[in-house]
């Protein structure tokens, strides 16, 4: 069956008497979401049957609806408001002549999904009914019709709640109002429908005994969100849609469910087999292509790098094929590479964009792809959204491609080597005849990525005695997620404490834009403090000047260390575009993040873990300190502050309900802790006295909430993240 099958046409009821809003509006023509809710049916019905295919019946404010909804459906009128079925029946002349299939839905029920609605249809198809209703079973009381079986499981009838024994009631099988059948049969019918003794009116569910009764086939196909069933009746039906409607767009995979491609604060990501496939991967390289073309940027062209990732070379080769095929130069990278190499190489050929297909610290089934602007910093949130757009948009006769065999021997594509030009520039900037001279022992940690090799170059070329784990190849990422935390560099700290002779340990996360670092005596050493040393080395060691830039959920310490030198510290929402463009903007010597991201003015403008590495043996080997010694000369300067972080998986009710709490009753405190200012930059921050503060953020990158507290001892910070969690628990 298609999607849109011509054996289909639809009947929308929507004549009846509904309530009115607070503006004094049809509650069918109030707004729930982008659209009214009568839309909202409409759009639903639009996945299954072409406009042209579709009559609304009206009545009561018919003057209203119709304008609404404009001309594309045919309308037919109910004058008296003399039931469901009389309602169907006012359809008849318009459908005559039509010998298919009726789909019949309520215009107060906007929230069946489209997988509901085609369910629906193909089960009438495989079952060949001649009426097929959609049932739900009903934990909580509604005034649905309950559904009559017999013995065997066949439909006899439907008895609405109004007529209902109590026996009938605890019934929990009910109509929800939506049917197929055969328009023959139904307005056969409805033709000798008799009224109800009741009410005098002529129900459509009374319909199906008389169908049962002619011996026709009567099938169900049955929804298991209890959410699809909401109606809307009145104002608080209204506000109980809303947050439905709310909470599906927050559904971790609803985007891949529905094939669609959406950035996030680093770029596309999404799950191997789902939102991650090559039709979106070509789909999102046609987007970019086009725009490339309206620019006329086709010979400043694309580089195109890969981790190592399940999939991310064939990704980043049917890519290559996408933007051969639109006439615009390719560079592709000829092995898989870290991604601060190809912001760099973007930036260092001004490139229209650079592409890496990475899904960086995500777990091993995550893929996804970062795109750079020719500067080398990622695209900010105005880009993005057009370039989704445009993707969604486009379907696979929209993509124009070039086998890569042709495209490579025509030299529209041409494979590339930038590691050799990429060391070059991290070494300019690092001090190698100081490291050569410290004689440094180090153990490096890459977690399967793709950090050796440039990593290990620098660390040789200075001389450092350098020994890897976990530097082979291996997509799974040993079964965890390649993200520098202390969980995940167990191995690595064991073997920092077992062998004394080593000097510092590194690490880095799968695409090397992140680092982690341990000390001589095998402790993790928090990014916090990872930048706190290298921006006070930077600025007393090594004698620049120049603020530094964090982000939110990063410490405060930052502030005070900059305060103290005289520099200022500006802070801004999680997301490592926000970090360069405001260090751009105030010439800041330092940017970084608490989850392992840094750079340095002079430098490209993303994060960079090969040279983050090599600064801190820079440190290391200059100031002759060890590194828990430079923790405790930086904490004369700055006290102490204790950050603890959790994540908790996101459901969608968490998304809706937490912020919607947070409005409604704004926190005077937290604990016994006066709250003296509240930001909601990007999620949640109460900033208490002290630089104590607490942070309550939805992820950009992952389907996670992220509580993270910072306090003057560990017991106060334990005490924020208790209350945190308890008011996180409360409110959903």
């Amino acid at each position: 069956m298609s999607v849109k099958s011509s054996r289909y046409k639809a009947v929308i009821l929507a004549a009846g008497k509904d309530a009115l809003d607070a503006e004094g509006r049809s509650i069918m023509l109030s707004p729930l979401g982008d659209r009214s809710v009568l839309e909202c049916v409409l759009q639903n019905t639009l996945e299954v049957v072409p406009a042209q295919d579709i009559t609304v019946v009206v009545g009561y404010r018919r003057e209203d609806v119709c304008p609404h909804l404009g001309d594309q459906y045919h309308y037919v009128v109910q004058e008296n408001q003399s039931g469901t079925g009389h309602a169907v029946l006012q359809a008849a002349r318009h459908l005559r002549n039509f010998d298919g299939n009726l789909l019949i839905l309520y215009g107060d029920t906007p929230l069946f999904r489209p997988g509901s609605i085609r369910g629906l249809l193909n089960r009438h198809d495989l079952k060949k009914a001649h009426l097929t209703l959609l049932t739900a079973v009903l934990d909580r009381r509604l005034p649905y019709g309950r559904i009559i079986r017999d013995a065997a499981g066949r439909i006899m009838d439907i008895i609405e709640d109004s007529e209902a024994s109590p026996e009938v009631r605890e019934i929990r099988e009910c109509n929800v109002g939506a049917y197929v059948v055969s328009a023959s049969a139904i307005f056969s019918a409805l033709e000798k429908l008799s009224p109800s003794p009741r009410d005098g009116e002529y129900r459509l569910t009374d319909c199906v005994h008389q169908l049962i009764r002619a011996g026709l086939r009567v099938e169900s196909y049955r929804i298991y969100d209890p959410d699809e069933v909401q109606g809307i009746n009145c104002a608080e039906d209204l506000a109980q849609a809303e947050f439905i409607l709310q909470k599906r767009l927050f559904r971790p995979r609803r985007q891949e469910e529905r094939n669609l491609v959406t950035f996030g604060t680093g770029g596309w990501r999404a799950i191997i087999g789902e939102g991650f496939t090559m039709h979106n991967v070509r789909r999102l390289s046609q987007a970019l292509a086009n725009e490339i073309t309206r620019q006329g940027a086709e010979d400043r062209g694309v580089i195109i790098g890969y981790d190592r990732r399940f999939l991310s070379r064939q990704a980043a080769e049917a890519s290559a094929e996408v933007f051969g095929g639109n006439n615009i130069q390719t560079i592709l990278l000829n092995e898989d590479a870290p991604t601060p190499l190809v912001t760099f190489a973007t930036a260092a050929r001004a490139a229209a964009y650079g592409l890496v297909f990475t899904a960086s610290h995500n777990p091993p089934e995550w893929n996804g792809l970062k795109v750079f602007r020719s500067d080398g910093a990622l695209l900010l949130d105005e880009e993005t959204q057009r370039i989704e757009a445009e993707t969604n948009a486009l379907t696979p006769d929209d993509v124009i491609k070039l086998e890569l065999d042709i495209a490579l021997e025509a030299g529209i594509v041409r494979r590339g080597d930038f590691t050799n030009e990429y060391v070059d520039a991290v070494e300019a900037l690092i001090d190698l005849q100081t490291i050569r001279n410290a004689g440094l022992k180090v153990i490096v940690d890459p977690m399967y990525g793709v950090g050796q090799l440039t990593l290990g170059t620098v660390l040789t070329e200075a001389r450092c005695r350098v020994t890897f784990i976990h530097e082979r190849h291996n997509p799974l990422f040993g079964g965890r997620s390649p993200a520098p935390n202390p969980e995940a560099l167990r191995l690595l700290t064991s073997t920092m404490r077992d062998d004394p002779g080593y000097d510092l340990g590194l690490a880095m996360d799968g695409d090397a834009d992140r680092i982690a670092i341990v000390d001589e005596l095998g402790e993790y050493i928090s990014i916090n403090d990872v930048l706190l040393l290298l921006y006070w080395y930077m600025h007393e060691v090594r004698g620049e000047r120049g603020g530094v830039v964090r982000n939110l959920a990063t410490s405060h310490l930052l502030d005070r260390l900059a305060h103290r030198l005289g520099e200022e510290c500006f802070e801004v929402p999680v997301g490592f575009k926000h970090v360069v463009s405001t260090m751009v903007e105030h010439n800041a010597l330092l940017g970084g993040e608490s989850s392992g991201g840094l750079t340095i003015r002079g430098h490209i403008l993303g994060k960079d873990g090969i040279f983050a590495a090599a600064l801190v043996v820079e440190m290391r080997a200059r100031t002759g300190k060890k590194i828990s010694e430079l923790r405790s000369t930086v904490y004369d300067l700055t006290g102490r502050l204790y950050t603890l972080e959790e994540t908790f998986p996101a459901t969608p009710e968490m998304r809706i309900a937490v912020p919607r709490k947070l409005r409604e009753a704004p926190c005077t405190h937290v604990g016994p802790y006066p709250v003296i200012r509240v930001s909601h930059m990007d999620g949640t921050k109460l900033y208490l006295e002290n630089d104590n503060w607490a942070l309550l953020r939805f992820s950009g990158t992952e389907p996670v909430l992220r509580l993270v507290v910072e306090a003057d001892s560990e017991g106060k910070a334990q005490e924020l993240m208790a209350w945190l969690k308890q008011f996180v628990a409360a409110g959903h």
